[in-house]
C-alpha cells in the first residue's frame, strides 16, 4: 500500500476498513464471497456513476443476504466427541468441582454438562487462574491439557503455575496423536513416563497416570518416585485426593484417540477386539443412563412397538465399551461378531466380468432398463463456466473424501477442479461443508466458496446439514437440484436428553421450499447402505451415484470408478455402492426391494402396530406370556373401560384410550427379574443378534447387577455391574419358569423396595383412572390423556427408575391439581 502513496495521482487504496476507519468486512470468520461482491459493487456505482447490470446484480446479492440473515435454522448439528473419544470420560470432574477447556478437541466440554468453564489461547492454559485464584473462594480448579498441546507451550503455563503456587490440577490428555488436526503423532515421540519426568522435576507435588489400559506399561519403564497408575474407573476418587493437594498436581489421563484407532484398526496397526456391544431391545427402558456414563454417539434411539430404546451403531462404534456401565440389564458383549454382510454381497459381484476383467462402470448384475442388464447411461449435465457442487454432511463420515473422489474424476477427465473443505471442529460429528467447482480448464474457476443461489447441486449427506440456512441459500428455486440422505443421525445433545427428536418433517418443508419439489430427492441413503452392504459407510457414495444417474454430476462413472480406486479405501464397497445408487435413481422399486429385509428377520418389536385394536391385542398376548390370561383380562378391562368413558362423555376426542392401553401395559410388564430372565430366554433375544451381526460360534456375556451380589461404587453409592458368560443362558431358563410366583408371598424378589414400588405404581394409576374416568368432559380430556401418559415418563433400573419416578410424580399431582380445579373461570370486562 505504500508504494501507492506520495504520487500526484495517489489513488484510494482500502482493505480491510474504509476510508473514514469504518470496517468493510467481518473481522472473524471466513470471508463470504457475496459480502465482498456487495462492497465492490457499491464502491464501483458511488464513484463511476449508474450501471443498469451492476445495479441488477447487487440487488439480487442484498435480498440473497437480507434472506439469509432473517432466515432461523430449523436445526443445527454441533461438534461433538467422537464415538469411544477418551474425552468422554477424561473431562468429567467430580461434582460440586470445576475445570478449565484449552484448545484441542476437549474444548466442546464447555457445551456438554461436566462443569467446565472457560478458555485460554494455546500455551495459555492454567495462566488465567493465576491471576484469578487470589481473587476466588474456590480453593482449586483444573485444568485440561491436550497432550500437543503440552508439547507447544503449554509445558511453559505448567510452569508458571508451578512457579506462582496456585492450587490447581493439570490434566494432561494423552490420546498418542494430535487428533483435531488429522492425527499426526507429537514431535518427538512424546510418551507417558517422559511427561511424568519432566513434570516432577519441574516440581509438581503429585503425578498419577489414569489409563484404560493399566497393564500395557513395562515394568522396567522409569517413572518418577512416588508415581500412582490407576484404571480409569478410579477416575473420580483420584481426582478427589487431587483436588486436596496444595500446589501443582498432575493427572496424565492415558488412551489413544478413538479416531486414530479406527484408522490404525483399518490398516491392521492397532488392536481390534474381538467383542461388540449389543442391546436387548425387549429389555432396554430408553432411560438413556447408558448415554449419559458414555457420552457416546454411537448409542442410537431405536423406536419399537414398546416404545423408544437404544440400538448401538455398529458402524460407527469405535469399542469403548463404556455404554455397558449404564446401570441396565440390557447390554450384553458378543465375542466372535462381525458386521454383518449385506443383501448386496449375498448376490456376488455388483457386474460380470468385462473387459480385462473389470466390471463396466455402467453396468449391473441386475435387469433394469435397457438390453442386456444395462443401467441407462444419464445426460450428463453441460458445464457452461462452471458446474457448483456442495456436499455436507457429519464430520467423520467421509464427507470429504467424497469431495476428494469427484475431484480426482474430475482430475481423470482433465476437467479443472477446485475443493473447499469445511470442516475444523465439524469433523467430530459436527456439520461438514465441502464446495466443488468444475470447469472445463482450470483458469474458468477463480473464488471456490459457491455465492448465493449459485449451487448446481446438493449432495445431502445428513438432512440437519442440508436444511443449513449456509446451505439453503446457496440454492436456486426450481434449478438446483438436492440429494438429500433423510436417515436420523442424532447429534451429541441426544446423549443428555432422552427424549430428543429431529425435527426431520419440518427440515424436508424447509428444502422444498427452497429448492422446489422436482428438484428435491429425498431418500434413506444409510437405510439402503446397511441393507446392501452392512455399514453405513456406503451412504454417502450411493448418494453419489443416485445423483450421477439423475444427470446431475458432469463426470463419466468410469472416471468416478477409477477415481475410486485410486482412493483406495474399501474399494470394491465404494464402488458397489456407486452402482445402487445408480441403480436406486433409475429403478427405486427394484432397490427399495432388495434393501428392505425379509419378515423373518424383522423383531417383532420393530414391527408397529397399525391400529388400536392391533395395539391392544399385541399387549394382551405380552401379559398372557409375563404372567397368565387373568394378568391380561385385568389390563384389557381398563382399556376397554377407558375407550367406553372417552366415546360417552367426550365424543369426538380421541388419544385417552391409546394412552391407557400403552402405558398401564407398561406399568403391568414391570421388569423384574422372572422377565429379564423371560426377555433373555424365550429365543427373541438370539434372533435379534443374527439379524444385526454376521458371524459363527457367539458367545454372550450379560453385564447385569443383582441385588445382594453387585458391589457398591465408594464414590457414587451405586450398585457396579458384573460381567456373567455364556453359562447364565440356562439359568435366564430355569428362572423365567418361576414367574408364576410373582406377587406371591413366595417370590423372593417382591420383598425389595423397587418391586413393592412399581406394584403400587400399578394400583395408583388405577385409582387415577376411576377418578378420571368418572370426571371426564370434553374441557378436562386433555388433561386426562396427560395423565394417563404419565408412566411414559418411569424409566429404568433401581436407582434410574426411582429418579426418574420423582419427576413423574410431580408432573402427575400438578395435573391431578389442574384437573380436580376444573375448568377456569371466564373472565368478563367490566361494565
Amino acid at each position: 500500500r505504500e508504494e501507492l502513496y506520495g504520487t500526484a495521482n495517489q489513488p484510494v487504496c482500502i482493505g480491510k476498513r474504509d476510508e473514514a476507519g469504518n470496517w468493510l468486512f467481518p473481522v472473524k470468520g471466513a470471508l463470504d464471497p457475496n459480502e465482498i461482491a456487495v462492497c465492490i459493487a457499491e464502491r464501483v456505482l458511488a464513484r463511476v456513476g449508474p450501471n443498469e447490470e451492476i445495479a441488477r446484480r447487487l440487488a439480487q446479492l442484498k435480498e440473497a443476504q437480507r434472506i439469509l440473515s432473517e432466515t432461523v435454522d430449523v436445526a443445527q448439528r454441533t461438534p461433538y466427541f467422537c464415538s469411544g473419544c477418551p474425552h468422554n470420560s477424561s473431562t468429567v470432574v467430580p461434582g460440586g468441582m470445576r475445570a478449565y477447556a484449552g484448545i484441542g478437541c476437549h474444548y466442546m466440554a464447555q457445551w456438554m454438562e461436566r462443569s467446565t468453564l472457560g478458555y485460554t489461547h494455546m500455551g495459555g492454559e492454567g495462566a488465567n487462574w493465576i491471576g484469578e485464584a487470589p481473587f476466588s473462594k474456590r480453593p482449586h480448579v483444573f485444568q485440561n491439557l491436550g497432550d500437543g498441546t503440552y508439547n507447544h507451550s503449554g509445558y511453559m503455563a505448567m510452569r508458571g503455575a508451578i512457579a506462582s503456587g496456585v492450587n490447581i490440577t493439570y490434566k494432561i490428555l494423552f490420546n498418542d496423536a494430535v487428533a483435531m488436526t488429522g492425527g499426526q503423532a507429537n514431535d518427538g515421540g512424546l510418551t507417558v513416563p517422559q511427561i511424568a519426568r519432566q513434570v516432577t522435576a519441574e516440581g509438581a507435588k503429585r503425578v498419577v497416570v489414569v489409563t484404560d489400559e493399566p497393564w500395557k506399561y513395562n515394568k522396567k519403564e522409569d517413572w518418577p518416585r512416588g508415581l500412582t497408575i490407576h484404571h480409569r474407573d478410579e477416575l473420580m476418587p483420584v481426582q478427589a485426593e487431587l483436588a486436596k493437594i496444595a500446589g501443582v498436581s498432575v493427572l496424565i489421563y492415558d488412551q489413544t484417540c478413538a479416531a486414530e484407532k479406527r484408522r490404525r484398526r483399518k490398516r491392521g496397526l492397532f488392536p481390534d477386539p474381538d467383542k461388540r456391544v449389543v442391546i436387548n431391545e425387549l429389555v432396554c427402558e430408553g432411560c438413556g443412563d447408558c448415554g449419559v456414563k458414555s457420552n457416546c454417539v454411537s448409542v442410537q434411539p431405536l423406536e419399537t412397538e414398546w416404545g423408544r430404546k437404544r440400538i448401538i451403531d455398529q458402524s460407527s462404534c469405535n469399542k469403548d465399551f463404556s455404554c455397558v456401565k449404564g446401570f441396565c440389564p440390557s447390554f450384553v458383549t458378543v465375542k466372535g461378531a462381525k458386521l454383518k454382510q449385506g443383501a448386496a454381497g449375498k448376490i456376488g459381484r455388483l457386474a460380470p466380468p468385462t473387459g480385462e476383467g473389470r466390471p463396466a462402470a455402467s453396468q449391473s448384475a441386475f435387469p433394469l432398463q435397457g438390453e442386456g442388464g444395462k443401467l441407462p447411461e444419464p445426460k450428463l449435465p453441460r458445464i457452461a463456466q462452471t458446474y457448483d457442487i456442495i456436499i455436507t454432511g457429519v464430520g467423520g463420515t467421509g464427507v470429504v473424501t467424497i469431495g476428494g473422489i469427484l475431484g480426482m474424476a474430475a482430475h481423470v477427465e482433465g476437467k479443472g477442479v477446485g475443493v473447499l473443505d469445511m470442516a475444523g471442529l465439524a469433523q467430530k460429528g459436527g456439520a461438514v461443508y465441502s464446495h466443488m467447482r468444475i470447469a472445463q480448464r482450470p483458469e474458468d474457476i477463480h473464488a471456490i466458496r459457491i455465492a448465493a443461489g449459485g449451487a448446481d447441486l446438493v449432495l445431502g449427506g445428513d438432512i440437519v446439514v442440508a436444511g443449513n440456512k449456509k446451505v439453503l441459500a446457496a440454492v436456486k428455486h426450481g434449478a438446483t437440484e438436492m440429494v438429500i440422505n433423510v436417515a436420523e443421525v442424532m447429534p451429541g445433545d441426544f446423549t443428555r436428553n432422552a427424549d430428543f427428536s429431529l425435527p426431520t418433517e419440518r427440515l424436508k418443508r424447509a428444502i422444498v421450499a427452497d429448492a422446489g419439489r422436482e428438484k428435491t430427492h429425498f431418500i434413506n441413503a444409510t437405510q439402503a447402505a446397511n441393507a446392501l452392504f452392512g455399514n453405513s459407510v456406503a451412504a454417502n457414495i450411493f448418494l453419489v451415484g443416485y445423483a450421477y444417474q439423475l444427470g446431475a454430476i458432469p463426470l463419466s462413472a468410469d472416471s468416478i470408478a477409477q477415481a475410486i480406486e485410486l482412493n483406495g479405501e474399501a474399494v470394491e464397497m465404494n464402488k458397489a455402492a456407486f452402482h445402487w445408487g445408480r441403480r436406486a435413481a433409475a429403478d427405486p422399486a427394484a432397490v427399495e426391494t432388495m434393501a428392505k429385509p425379509e419378515p423373518a428377520n424383522v423383531s417383532d418389536a420393530r414391527r408397529l402396530s397399525q391400529s388400536h385394536d392391533e395395539t391392544v391385542a399385541r399387549r394382551v398376548a405380552f401379559l398372557t406370556d409375563y404372567q397368565n390370561a387373568a394378568y391380561a383380562a385385568r389390563y384389557l378391562e381398563w382399556v376397554e373401560r377407558a375407550k367406553a368413558a372417552e366415546a360417552a362423555r367426550a365424543p369426538g376426542k380421541t388419544g385417552l384410550a391409546e394412552a391407557v392401553a400403552r402405558y398401564l401395559f407398561k406399568l403391568m410388564a414391570y421388569k423384574d427379574e422372572y422377565e429379564v430372565a423371560r426377555l433373555y430366554s424365550d429365543g427373541s433375544f438370539v434372533n435379534q443378534v443374527q439379524n444385526e451381526l454376521g458371524g459363527e460360534r457367539l458367545r454372550f456375556h450379560v453385564h447385569l447387577a443383582p441385588p445382594l451380589l453387585a458391589p457398591v461404587n465408594k464414590v457414587t453409592g451405586e450398585p457396579k455391574k458384573l460381567t456373567f458368560g455364556p453359562w447364565i443362558f440356562p439359568v435366564f431358563k430355569l428362572l423365567a419358569k418361576f414367574r408364576f410366583l410373582r406377587g406371591t408371598s413366595f417370590d423372593p424378589f417382591g420383598y425389595s423396595r423397587e418391586r413393592q414400588t412399581e406394584r403400587a405404581l400399578i394400583r395408583d394409576y388405577e385409582a387415577m383412572l376411576e377418578e378420571v374416568l368418572a370426571k371426564l368432559d370434553p374441557g378436562n380430556h386433555h388433561i386426562a390423556v396427560g395423565l394417563a401418559a404419565i408412566p411414559e415418563k418411569i424409566r429404568g433400573f433401581g436407582h434410574v427408575k426411582l429418579r426418574h419416578l420423582t419427576v413423574a410424580k410431580a408432573d402427575e399431582a400438578a395435573l391431578l391439581e389442574q384437573f380436580r380445579a376444573g375448568p377456569a373461570p371466564l373472565l368478563h370486562a367490566a361494565e
